[in-house]
């Protein structure tokens, strides 16, 4: 039977487009991605081993399996994309310690947290001990660190006094975490709740930035007639407030 394999992302290279393909294999230990030149995607078999990744891009919205099998701590990972992500499979085995990831990015000084990405899930067939799956929001960014104040201006012996130092600045406020996923499953009537496991929260709120520190004082200074005293301080900044949390996202199965 003819195979398609998926190279390696790490090493930079992707297969063209592909409608329909009969297997994807991900080895152990290894991390694959699928094309991103195409939105639809159908496979007759789909195998990620223990402890391997398969990466779906943002611009996949639609992924149809035949049989899927995902090894001992194996993941399909999925980028964040302002589309819902539908997955179709006839047949799931899932080992322990799979899991599908769906979570947003967290947020960086350049770029707002990402929420996680809508998941639409249908699984025939499953046999799994769990069906794991993590769609939570990214972490907000950081505030920025203020700045710590100038130390002040020494003092000289025929004139002024020494200086007061600069005042710390304000510490920046966290920026807000991404919003959880709306994931929707369905799954067979015989699959068991409990084993059903989905993380839609929110994204933590990004941490307040540090105050920066107070300036110190110029320094005190002898001379041959009187000595000059030292300046006084400044004044630390005030650290800045926390970002709130982003809002968690919901659940809902529906049974067959």
């Amino acid at each position: 039977m003819r195979k398609v394999f998926l190279l390696a992302a790490l090493q930079g290279a992707l297969l063209p487009a592909l409608a329909h393909a009969e297997s994807v294999s991900v080895a152990s230990h290894s991390l694959m991605r699928l094309p991103s030149n195409s939105s639809t995607l159908s496979l007759e078999r789909l195998d990620v081993a223990d402890y391997g990744t398969l990466l779906i891009p943002a611009r996949l919205i639609e992924l149809q399996v035949g049989e899927l099998t995902l090894g001992h701590e194996a993941r399909i990972t999925i980028v964040p994309g302002d589309r819902e992500l539908q997955v179709q499979a006839r047949a799931a085995q899932l080992a322990e310690g799979s899991q599908i990831v769906a979570r947003g990015a967290p947020g960086t000084y350049q770029k707002a947290a990402l929420p996680g990405r809508d998941l639409r899930l249908r699984i025939e067939s499953l046999q799994a001990a769990q069906l794991y799956v993590d769609a939570r929001g990214g972490a907000g960014t950081p505030g920025y660190a203020g700045l710590d104040g100038a130390r002040g201006e020494a003092p000289g012996c025929a004139w002024g006094a020494a200086g007061r130092g600069a005042n710390g600045d304000n510490g920046g406020d966290g920026h807000p975490g991404g919003a959880g996923a709306q994931v929707r499953l369905q799954l067979p009537a015989s699959y068991p709740a409990e084993q059903v496991k989905v993380l839609v929260q929110g994204g933590p709120g990004g941490a307040a930035g540090t105050p920066g520190k107070p300036g110190a004082g110029g320094k005190a200074k002898g001379c041959v007639v009187y000595r000059t005293e030292g300046g006084k301080p400044g004044r630390e900044g005030l650290p800045g407030q926390a970002g709130t949390p982003g809002a968690d996202g919901s659940v809902s199965v529906q049974r067959f």
